[in-house]
């Protein structure tokens, strides 16, 4: 018998960089070598992480931004987008205990989506890459819908689409982003302590969860811990 009803949250919705992939040294190559396609400086890959989480074209905007940049975004996106694609497969990995604790939810019979503002067309490669394609009913990018993060309606799809209510699932992220996006959607969220925050307060939250390692997901019960 499966323990997915044993288990508090019937669907469990993932962001994936800063959650499950560190992929931040490929970003901050992706956003360098288009800033000298643009003649302008590299920046340190701390800094990048400051601003990952709100899609691409929020990324390039900052960086053009802090770089005292006017140029027109349309005419630098097509460019970064290529530096993208290359750079995708370039260095990501798991985050420790990730597969793990994907294996565990899957084996408990807990249905897991994917919801994340990176291009939709840029998922599954770099799943498949990491050998965790198969793991998720769903995946959600941030140009498969209208809104994307921190709006809510993205998790609100998912969980229609498994015809769950938004509050009985549950929501894993590291940033502001994410826990501003299960607020708006009324979904209970659990925060990692190892990602890209972005000013998220890890100490004072509604997470019902702040975890080191992902492996304490599965045996995660109602209530906080953390």
């Amino acid at each position: 018998m499966s323990d997915v009803a044993t288990y508090p949250y019937p669907l469990v919705v993932f962001d994936l960089d800063g959650t499950l992939v560190d992929s931040a040294g490929d970003i901050a190559e992706a956003l360098n070598r288009t800033l000298e396609d643009w003649q302008l400086p590299r920046v340190a890959e701390a800094t990048v992480l400051t601003w990952i989480g709100d899609g691409v074209r929020r990324l390039v905007e900052q960086a053009f931004t802090a770089a005292g940049s006017t140029i027109d975004l349309d005419r630098v996106m097509p460019g970064f987008m290529v530096h993208y694609r290359e750079c995708l497969l370039r260095s990501p990995r798991l985050f420790d205990g990730v597969a793990e604790a994907l294996q565990q939810l899957q084996e408990r019979g807990v249905p897991m989506a994917i919801c994340t503002n990176k291009p939709s067309a840029l998922v599954q490669p770099l799943l498949d890459h990491l050998g965790i394609g198969d793991r998720f009913a769903l995946v959600l990018g941030g140009d498969s819908l209208p809104q994307r993060k921190p709006s809510g309606e993205p998790l609100r799809h998912i969980a229609g689409h498994f015809a769950f209510a938004p509050g009985d699932c549950l929501m894993v992220g590291d940033s502001l982003t994410d826990y501003r996006a299960a607020l708006d959607a009324g979904m209970p969220v659990a925060l990692v302590r190892y990602g890209y925050p972005r000013g998220l307060d890890l100490q004072h939250n509604e997470a019902v969860a702040v975890v080191d390692d992902l492996r304490q997901l599965p045996g995660l019960r109602a209530g906080r811990v953390g």
